[in-house]
């Protein structure tokens, strides 16, 4: 028999900084008729399930989490993953969360029920929840992607993805390849690298990389912070506003990137000598087209006498290691993918079903469209965080996820007091949204850099990112905008749940 449908006001998916930041906000608001599912057996999204080896933040820690949930005993100025998700299980704890939470409980499907205006949701294991309002936080890199190279099943050693590191699988003293030189690969080469025999790296494009400036931070420090929240207030506002202005750059004049990437050029020249490897490791495009990695310690392990950086292409995966396009067999003991995530494509993160039998796969053909990245047309009482292009290229994804929080409370607030229905984006207010945001996106470094990235689909669409400051994205959903949607006010069918009886409360 299946297991009954679980009854609530609200469904909550994924326990990342996006799910855990919007439970806490309900919780705040004093509503506890909702659930929190995640696939994992714990909470901590990305920063659960990426546990390789150097698993590091590339923003500081003080920026790096939520404004209402201040850390003011961080022991590094960058993060690294144990410690986030130690961060992140705490909030769990200290807000509450953990009754609300539906561990191990992947969703597969959610479907709209016109007639009682909710949502059906289903678990692999068959579990199913039923609710008005579903919020999902399944995130934008969480779904790892994987190279198409012919013969990877073949490899007779044990390989994987960076995000699903086997830690079963010993290195010491074996021949390793990595495959990918992108922001996992920088971390995880420096780290593995005094342990193996040999590493080899295979390049496809070369990053652009900067010095990292990750210090300890001393007792005194974090004293302080403990002592004076006002201090690590005025911290966080200090490195808030250094990473704002930075769009200004990526988003307005990329021609001031010019200026930078000479600076740039020059960190690479003083840290490798030899021209040969050096012009392997120089980028053809503007700085800031692609991800902006930053490192000390890839340049130094990438020439240590153990490793070589392999630029030719990668022609298939045999029993034995990696044959590259000049016909040379690179014996391996393990293969490391570490190609990223399916982040431009930007596909449904399981079966979506809205209005009509029209799923979400289908409405995102042409390339993932919403309204301010957060709510899609034909999808009612469906709010996305971290949806299309509410990424960014130059500052903290956390503090967009408290934005569009702060959006969704707003919804569910008025929706309580007016008595709707339901909500749903009108298709010609997303059209007009997403047709200023390309336009604008037109002029960023991002589209005009001359690079391929994972920012964008394969016919070129920018799906990814936001094309302004985040302190404009900020302003743009403090307040949900009824005028941009179908208001549905008519009585439920039925009502499994009602809508929450909300308290206001800042954000």
């Amino acid at each position: 028999m299946r297991p009954p449908i679980e009854r609530t006001s609200v469904l909550v998916i994924g326990t990342g900084f996006a799910g855990l930041g919007m439970a806490v906000k309900l919780r705040e608001a004093g509503m506890h008729d909702f659930v929190v599912l995640e696939k994992d057996d714990g909470v901590g999204g990305t920063w659960r399930v990426n546990h390789y080896p150097g698993a590091q933040c590339d923003i500081p820690s003080h920026l790096y989490s939520f404004s209402f949930a201040p850390n003011p005993g961080w022991s590094r100025t960058f993060p690294l993953q144990p410690e986030l998700l130690r961060y992140l299980e705490r909030v769990a704890d200290d807000h509450a969360l953990r009754p609300h939470l539906r561990l191990r409980a992947e969703v597969i499907a959610a479907r709209w029920d016109e007639a009682t205006a909710t949502w059906e949701v289903e678990a692999r294991d068959g579990r199913r929840w039923q609710a008005p309002i579903v919020v999902t936080g399944t995130g934008g890199l969480s779904r790892p992607q994987w190279p198409r190279i012919p013969g990877m099943d073949t490899f007779a050693g044990p390989s994987w993805h960076s995000a699903g590191w086997n830690h079963d699988a010993p290195l010491a003293g074996k021949r390793v390849a990595v495959i990918g030189t992108g922001a996992s690969a920088i971390q995880v080469v420096p780290a593995i690298q005094p342990e193996v025999a040999r590493l080899d790296v295979c390049q496809r494009t070369p990053a652009w990389i900067v010095p990292h400036t990750d210090r300890a931070i001393g007792p005194a420090e974090r004293a302080l912070f403990r002592a004076v929240p006002a201090a690590q207030q005025a911290a966080r506002a200090a490195i808030y506003w250094q990473h704002e202005a930075r769009a200004v750059a990526f988003t307005m004049y990329p021609g001031l990137l010019k200026r930078a990437e000479r600076l740039v050029a020059r960190f690479l020249a003083a840290s490798v000598p030899d021209p040969a490897l050096r012009a392997k490791l120089t980028p053809t495009y503007t700085l800031g087209c692609k991800r902006i990695l930053i490192s000390s310690a890839f340049y130094p392990a990438i020439q240590r006498p153990n490793v070589e950086l392999v630029t030719d292409g990668i022609a298939a995966i045999e029993p034995r290691g990696v044959r590259t396009s000049d016909g040379v067999l690179r014996e391996a003991d393990a293969i490391v993918y570490c190609t990223g995530f399916a982040a431009a494509e930007h596909i449904a993160p399981f079966a979506i079903t809205g209005r009509d039998g029209v799923t979400l796969d289908r409405a995102w053909q042409d390339g993932a469209e919403a309204y301010l990245g957060t709510t899609v047309a034909g999808f009612p009482n469906l709010f996305v965080l971290v949806g299309p292009n509410t990424g960014l290229g130059h500052s903290s994804m956390v503090f967009m996820i408290e934005s569009q929080v702060a959006y969704v409370m707003d919804a569910l607030r008025q929706m309580r007091a007016h008595g709707w229905r339901a909500v749903d984006v009108l298709p010609r207010a997303q059209a007009a949204f997403n047709a200023r945001l390309h336009a604008r996106l037109d002029r960023t470094v991002w589209n005009t850099g001359g690079c391929a990235s994972w920012y964008r689909t394969a016919s070129g669409k920018n799906v990814t990112l936001w094309p302004g400051f985040t302190a404009e994205y900020r302003l743009r959903t403090r307040r949900f905008d009824p005028a941009a949607y179908r208001i549905d006010a008519r009585a439920r069918a039925a009502s499994p749940a009602p809508l929450p009886r909300l308290a206001r409360t800042g954000s």
